[in-house]
């Protein structure tokens, strides 16, 4: 099953838009499936706040599983890090004209009635596959990209 299938999948069983970025990547860059899970759980819904899309943050976190800086002193890890994810940023921006969650959706989802609205007119379902499948095609672009 190819990743952008499997996360919409995962989307779809319940998981949020960071966990389901997260989970297609995580095993081939060293971390197990249910680590990557629970430990993007808090990332759905731009951190609950509308904020950073979790779709980008669950990338970000793929980009430093790949790329991340653990070594003190490591400066070159964390330059390369930060490229990787300013190129994500840029690419999903221009995809999608930003990356935050309210704007892609809209709404705003930390106010009662505008996630009402969202809710009504199914925006998760219409608007966030798009969005964690543009982020899975500039992951693979990007880490294919930069060994």
């Amino acid at each position: 099953m190819n990743r952008k299938v499997e996360a919409i999948q995962n989307f779809d069983n319940g998981f949020n838009c960071s966990q389901a970025v997260l989970s297609v990547f995580c095993e081939e860059l060293g971390l197990s499936k249910e680590v990557a899970l629970k430990i993007s759980t808090g990332f759905g819904g731009g951190m609950r706040r509308g904020e950073v899309c979790g779709a980008v943050t669950g990338a970000i976190m793929a980009i430093g599983l790949k790329n991340g800086h653990f070594i003190e002193g490591d400066t070159d890890s964390k330059a390369k890090a930060y490229e990787i994810t300013k190129q994500f940023e840029l690419k999903f921006e221009e995809l999608n004209g930003s990356i935050i969650c309210k704007q892609l959706l809209g709404y705003d989802i930390t106010i009662e009635n505008e996630l009402k609205m969202i809710k009504e007119k199914t925006l998760f379902d219409m608007i966030c596959p798009k969005m964690i499948e543009d982020s899975i095609n500039i992951l693979e672009d990007l880490l294919l990209d930069k060994e």
